[in-house]
């Protein structure tokens, strides 16, 4: 998967506080190759993220898991957290989105191992926490001013705008996917100004990025 994908890829142990997997794209490594992060561990967060972040992160991962373990342990299938904070790798900074989706859990219940998807992220800054259930029509959001969790209605995509999404990350053109869909080519066009205005993006693959996070394809 991670040779496939511009993504990448961690497994974590929370029990361990470490890596277990690390997958290879250096974009993501701040410097270090994979085997390298896999070492360091929690500690990867400490030297490449900014410290406000760390803070951040640390809220995140407290109130998450209090949040996911008064979920039924049997309803618990198909959810996610993600959240982007900064990475600093000498003069470059990126901001990233990770998005973690549980996979195994100790006899008690509690989460043991989750897989991480690291990308670009396709907002300007940090924040943006997000549990979701893939196909749910509600989503919690945290507040980092009021700490605590918000329910929102999840944003959805009519049909033709996830198929100009799909067509478009196949690498068709505007005039390729009117075609394709039996639309003018001013009918796309509407229909891609009108998705970014509702997701808040700038461009497909922005839109792309976001409809792939929050669970909208």
């Amino acid at each position: 998967m991670a040779n496939a994908t511009y993504q990448s890829i961690y497994v974590i142990d929370y029990f361990k506080r470490e890596f277990l997997h690390v997958a290879s794209n250096p974009l993501f490594l701040g410097g270090h190759t994979a085997e390298q992060m896999k070492k360091r561990g929690y500690q990867f967060y400490i030297e490449h993220v900014p410290e406000n972040e760390q803070a951040m992160l640390l809220e995140i991962n407290s109130a998450g898991f209090k949040k996911f373990n008064k979920i039924p342990f049997e309803e618990r299938d198909g959810f996610f957290i993600s959240y982007d904070f900064h990475i600093e790798d000498g003069e470059n900074r990126f901001l990233i989105n990770h998005k973690m989706t549980p996979f195994a859990y100790a006899d008690d219940g509690r989460l043991w191992l989750a897989m991480c998807v690291v990308s670009l992220s396709s907002h300007s800054e940090a924040g943006h926490i997000e549990l979701r259930k893939k196909g749910a029509s509600t989503y919690w959001e945290y507040s980092l001013e009021q700490h605590c969790w918000l329910t929102r209605e999840t944003l959805t995509l009519r049909p033709q705008e996830k198929q100009v999404l799909i067509l478009s990350a196949q690498g068709l053109t505007v005039a390729q996917i009117a075609d394709k869909m039996n639309r003018s080519v001013d009918t796309i066009k509407t229909y891609k100004r009108v998705m970014f205005e509702r997701l808040g993006t700038r461009s497909i693959t922005e839109a792309l990025t976001l409809a792939t996070n929050s669970g909208l394809i």
